[in-house]
């Protein structure tokens, strides 16, 4: 969807949904879904908030576990199943909002709880008290 004031192009949530963590974790996670041949990879990069954001399957359950839902809150990793996804400006964006880091050449989605387990793999556990 193309925003002809603001020039924002976004799309719906839905089929396609959004994992969206910070860069160094996010890398991180594309070296170890690379390695499982897990390509190509849709990854919009958030240069100012310093954040990527995976284009996935929409295949992930609400996760409902405590320790799992905090531990992902605390490493700021943010699970975008309705509502819009911003994505890269195909003109020049000067303020560098978002860029693609690696754009999307196919249909391929990778799933999206298998980007988040392999997030949480990175997280460190969580003891209880």
């Amino acid at each position: 969807m193309d925003d002809p004031v603001t020039g924002r192009i976004t799309m719906r949530a839905g089929l396609v949904g959004a994992v969206m963590m910070p860069t160094e974790l996010a890398a991180r996670v594309k070296a170890a879904l690379d390695a499982r041949g897990a390509a190509p990879l849709t990854i919009i990069g958030h240069p100012r908030a310093d954040m990527w954001t995976f284009l996935v399957r929409a295949d992930i359950r609400p996760i409902g576990a405590p320790e799992i839902v905090a531990r992902l809150w605390e490493a700021r990793v943010v699970v975008i199943r309705e509502g819009d996804i911003a994505l890269p400006s195909p003109t020049r964006d000067e303020l560098m909002v978002r860029t693609w880091i690696s754009p999307a050449i196919s249909a391929f989605r990778p799933s999206g709880a298998v980007v988040v387990h392999c997030a949480l793999g990175f997280l460190p556990q969580r003891h209880r008290r």
